[in-house]
């Protein structure tokens, strides 16, 4: 941590010298400064603007750290001032030039970190006076009933999760009254403990005067392709039957495409390599286990995890949507430590 972000928590006004300290290191990175519209004629603007955010924010970030996150506030005020803070205030930003809710996607793999980010910015968002709603594909899950019916016409489908198994009506439904700014809206919540771990729907949230949904999913906002690629497809997919699975899969995908239409904007949150993911992974169930809950062996996340990369797999899925600034909005990198790497609209 930056010895002038403590400083900014202990002066009412930031001194000469680290206004200078902070002026250097917001335009030092191009392109996060580009991401979030930092030019040297606006910078004092945005570190005054930030640094009175970081001092309202912070006595429910800290709370926030130590009860959800269970780790000393300090350990993350760099992440805080560097990336969600900045963040949020663009997101206010479009929502203000909207004039209607604003529906910011967020895609990204197990671990990745969309659920706490959620949670943090619709935290600073209220500090800001916006409402802020966190919704994800897992709550539009098709019910536990529906999904038997399912997995008996396909059994290939043998974990919620992949295209089919949600109910993209209920999801455009939800979305579709909260871009017309209805006074109240029936939220669907999914219980992921019903049915032994099964899951099926939990009772709705009713929500009022949403101003920004925070939509978060493993595959929000991701496209079908070409079919001739599965053709040499990278492992897991490696059998004629893998092939056919993930064919039959990405044609699901051209369901979803409507629900996509309702985003505003997309945020990646990509792994600098996606094989992370099941190292994050088999740390969370370990976690778990030592929590004293049940949790699953090496061999079980294994063949969990290559379940979905069979699926729809990210080097096939998401590493081209990191260039593809028609479809995504800005690129945050994370690295094996789950640090954050780059983050940028392009690389232009």
């Amino acid at each position: 941590m930056n010895l002038w972000l403590g400083e900014i928590l202990l002066k009412d006004a930031l001194g000469e010298t680290w206004q200078q300290q902070a002026r250097v290191a917001a335009l030092a990175d191009k392109l996060r400064a580009k991401a979030f519209g930092i030019v040297p004629e606006n910078v004092d603007e945005v570190i005054e603007k930030r640094s009175q955010l970081l001092k309202s924010v912070f006595p429910a970030f800290s709370q926030f750290c130590q009860t959800t996150l269970q780790i000393e506030p300090k350990e993350m005020l760099q992440v805080l001032w560097d990336l969600w803070l900045p963040l949020a205030i663009k997101l206010a930003s479009q929502r203000q030039q909207l004039k209607r809710p604003l529906i910011q996607g967020i895609l990204g793999g197990q671990g990745t970190g969309k659920t706490t980010m959620s949670k943090v910015l619709s935290l600073i968002l209220n500090q800001l006076g916006y409402q802020a709603l966190s919704l994800s594909l897992d709550d539009l899950y098709k019910t536990y009933s529906d999904r038997l019916v399912l997995t008996q016409q396909d059994p290939r489908l043998i974990w919620r999760g992949p295209p089919g198994t949600h109910d993209v009506d209920l999801g455009l439904d939800v979305l579709d009254q909260i871009r017309q700014s209805q006074s109240s809206v029936m939220v669907p919540r999914f219980d992921k403990s019903a049915y032994k771990g099964a899951g099926d729907r939990t009772t709705p949230e009713m929500v009022t005067g949403v101003d920004i949904v925070l939509f978060e999913g493993w595959f929000v906002g991701v496209r079908p392709i070409n079919t001739d690629i599965f053709d040499t497809a990278p492992p897991p997919i490696v059998t004629d039957e893998d092939k056919t699975f993930a064919r039959d899969i990405n044609r699901r995908l051209h369901d979803y495409l409507p629900l996509w239409e309702r985003l505003d904007s997309l945020i990646l949150l990509y792994p600098t390599d996606y094989r992370c993911s099941l190292e994050w992974r088999k740390q969370a169930e370990q976690q778990m286990i030592a929590a004293g809950k049940s949790g699953m062996s090496n061999s079980e996340i294994e063949q969990f995890v290559n379940y979905f990369w069979r699926s729809l797999h990210p080097e096939l899925f998401i590493k081209p949507l990191v260039k593809d600034a028609t479809v995504v909005d800005l690129v945050i990198e994370i690295h094996a430590d789950r640090s954050f790497g780059e983050v940028y609209c392009d690389r232009t």
